[in-house]
């Protein structure tokens, strides 16, 4: 497995487990028609914008086998004055998942954080309704700190769940029990 930082020409490949990720995980919370229609287009949109000119706070980070995506993160520091760091995406693909793939994720992506914006927190927002993704980040040791509200790019308003960390060690930490 090789970890790298995403390069524009990765955009489509990023796009298409994202795509795919959402379209497992969010049945019956997302329009069905936007997940079946919709999705992959508009997250090929999102991931050539974010990867054609980066801001200077965003990092991306792909995790492959034999130049195979298994997975990728993305991040940006510093991105709310009061948590600090976002985790803004995390996915693994469904045949790589359950070895401990997203715990290495993290890991490097919280090294980044560490090394760029350590006096901040970092938070995740995630889908009150995704169990996985919740265990995942309560093991974790995230804070269930907040709920909100997001506004779906399908046009839904969805329950999503603000986990936090006072900082990137409090994840390290618990990434490397």
């Amino acid at each position: 497995m090789e970890i790298k930082v995403a390069e524009y020409n990765d955009y489509k490949r990023i796009a298409e487990l994202h795509a795919i990720s959402w379209q497992e995980n969010y049945k019956g919370v997302m329009n069905p028609l936007y997940l079946k229609d919709e999705v992959l287009e508009e997250r090929m949109l999102i991931w050539q914008t974010r990867l054609i000119n980066p801001p200077m706070n965003q990092h991306v980070l792909i995790l492959e086998e034999g130049g195979e995506m298994c997975g990728f993160i993305c991040a940006f520091g510093n991105h709310d004055f009061e948590k600090g760091s976002i985790i803004e995406s995390l996915h693994v693909a469904k045949a790589y998942q359950g070895q401990g793939l997203g715990r290495l994720l993290i890991k490097e992506m919280v090294k980044w954080i560490e090394h760029y914006f350590a006096d901040s927190g970092v938070y995740i927002e995630v889908l009150a309704k995704n169990k996985q993704a919740i265990e995942f980040y309560d093991d974790l040791g995230g804070m269930h700190q907040s709920d909100r509200t997001w506004h779906s790019p399908c046009g839904i308003d969805i329950n999503e769940w603000v986990y936090t960390w006072n900082s990137p060690k409090d994840i390290l930490s618990a990434v490397n029990v």
